[in-house]
């Protein structure tokens, strides 16, 4: 059975039965657009629970020739990277579209709008050729172009127009790059051209060709990431964007830069990543010291978290780009974790934004005492973001920073500061809006409510979860990350240390006892 492609084609599906609703009933809008979006998540449920830890790296596969002529074709498959992808796309938004009540101009578009890009961003996350890849990387740029210059606050038009040409331009170099690679990937087979990534990976390319398709394939997904110094397009798009939108934007959207990152780029050009890894390293500390500064002196908290997602998308292209099998798990894992934690506090945001209709920290004080519950979910999800042992976010970091510290130990200790100011910018932003005296700007706010609470349990379940036992998602990521390392250690000789395992030690320190003793004889 097409699981993937049916897990592709619900949303889209899902986005036109919304579009054919009748206007006269707009209360039924809602609800069917979440019960669409339900349909993905269990069929990414049963997709997770199928995927078997000894088997394939890349299972459920698919494969359809679109266009034999230009080698075009309709592949899919899933290894340990793409599963948690997808499943956090799927978790995401139902979330984001139950959380969308606000919406009440032009709700069947929005709705519609939200499908379309969830069905992209799946396809983004399983196609395996290159035509197909670029296909969906393009369609996610409409919805979230609209749902930016529609639903967005008083910046929009600016917002949004800055998302699209900065994405845009990237864009252009990714589609030169998939053009050239086919050509030659066609050459290498005896075809006009294929774009099928299995063909490319088998590729020897020159390492002078490699460098000039790194930069191209790197520039489209470095400023998606966004990579410093392609990050100005982000503040202004989270903080004009409604709820649902920043939820996504940074939960997934951000997720397709290193994805590509990781799928592609270090995959097809070995030796230009080996090159360029120490350059990009920096770029990453620089995002994660300068995000975390600048989010510092933020007065408007959605502006705030905003910062601290180039900060957190940082550490992960920090550890891509340390080339060791745990700066990669770390990365993957810091991936699903930001998109629970940064979701979180944007949903979080939203839900105070709409009973106050002001994102000004100093318009709030004192809210613990008027909203206890909010202010105890927040602060959890404050703890999470800056990595506090026992929850998610100390997992990723933790593992990044260990598995950097191999390769790149300057930049990894440089990065560790950026985990200190995590704590600075997020716990002073908390204590200035929910310590202290009440301010009259809120009192008589209601707590959440029941469904409001529903929306957050399942982030704080997994956030909790994931970072207590984090063993069933590592073990999934990792015999997808070791092949990358795998091929670049054999196409460059480049040799990826790793930290000794346990039972490795104990046979060194055997082995030690038994020379000693020997020698005492």
């Amino acid at each position: 059975m097409p699981i993937l492609s049916i897990l592709i084609a619900l949303p889209f599906v899902g986005a036109a039965v919304v579009a054919l609703l009748p206007k006269r009933r707009p209360e039924v809008i809602l609800p069917v657009a979440l019960g669409v979006s339900i349909a993905p998540l269990a069929v990414a449920t049963y997709l997770v629970v199928e995927y078997s830890v000894d088997g394939a790296a890349f299972q459920f596969f698919e494969h359809y020739v679109l266009s034999e002529r230009f080698g075009i074709s309709w592949t899919l498959a899933m290894d340990g990277i793409s599963m948690f992808m997808v499943a956090l796309t799927a978790l995401l938004f139902p979330i984001s579209i139950a959380a969308s009540r606000s919406i009440t101009s032009k709700v069947k578009t929005y709705m519609a709008l939200m499908l379309v890009l969830e069905g992209a961003l799946l396809g983004v996350f399983l196609a395996l050729d290159l035509i197909m890849f670029f296909a969906f990387f393009e369609i996610v740029l409409i919805p979230m172009y609209l749902l930016i210059s529609m639903w967005g606050s008083e910046r929009r038009a600016y917002a949004a127009l800055k998302f699209v040409l900065f994405t845009a331009v990237g864009s252009a170099f990714l589609l030169v790059g998939i053009i050239v690679l086919g050509v030659l990937a066609g050459d290498a087979i005896g075809t006009s051209s294929s774009f099928d990534w299995r063909v490319m990976l088998a590729m020897d390319i020159p390492e002078t060709t490699q460098m000039w398709l790194f930069i191209g394939f790197g520039l489209a997904f470095a400023i998606k990431v966004p990579v410093f110094p392609f990050h100005t397009w982000l503040p202004d798009a989270h903080t004009e964007a409604p709820t649902a939108g920043s939820v996504i934007l940074a939960g997934v959207l951000l997720k397709m830069g290193t994805y590509g990152l990781l799928r592609f780029n270090l995959s097809l050009f070995p030796d230009a990543a080996v090159d360029l890894a120490p350059i990009l390293g920096v770029l990453g500390v620089i995002g994660i010291v300068y995000g975390a500064a600048v989010a510092i002196v933020q007065p408007d908290i959605k502006r705030l978290v905003a910062y601290s997602s180039v900060s957190h998308m940082g550490f992960i292209v920090l550890g891509i780009f340390a080339l060791t099998s745990q700066s990669l798990q770390g990365s993957v894992f810091q991936m699903i974790s930001h998109g629970l934690t940064t979701g979180a506090l944007f949903l979080l945001i939203g839900m105070i934004y709409d009973r106050t209709h002001t994102r000004a920290i100093a318009d709030y004080g004192g809210l613990a005492k008027v909203m206890p519950v909010y202010g105890g979910i927040f602060l959890f999800s404050v703890f999470a973001s800056v990595g506090l042992p026992g929850l998610s976010g100390f997992v990723g970091e933790f593992t990044i920073l260990v598995g950097s510290y191999l390769t790149l130990p300057i930049l990894a200790i440089t990065a560790g500061f950026g985990v200190i100011l995590a704590a600075v910018y997020l716990l002073w932003a908390y204590e200035r809006m929910w310590m202290g005296p009440v301010n009259p700007k809120i009192e008589g706010l209601k707590d959440l409510g029941f469904r409001e609470i529903a929306l957050m349990v399942p982030l704080v379940v997994l956030i909790v979860a994931l970072g207590v036992y984090p063993k069933p998602v590592m073990d999934r990521i990792q015999p997808s990350v070791e092949p990358i390392i795998e091929r670049i250690e054999v196409a460059t000789g480049y040799e990826a240390p790793q930290f000794g395992r346990i039972a490795d030690l104990d046979d060194q320190n055997a082995a030690a006892e038994s020379s000693h003793e020997g020698g005492d004889g």
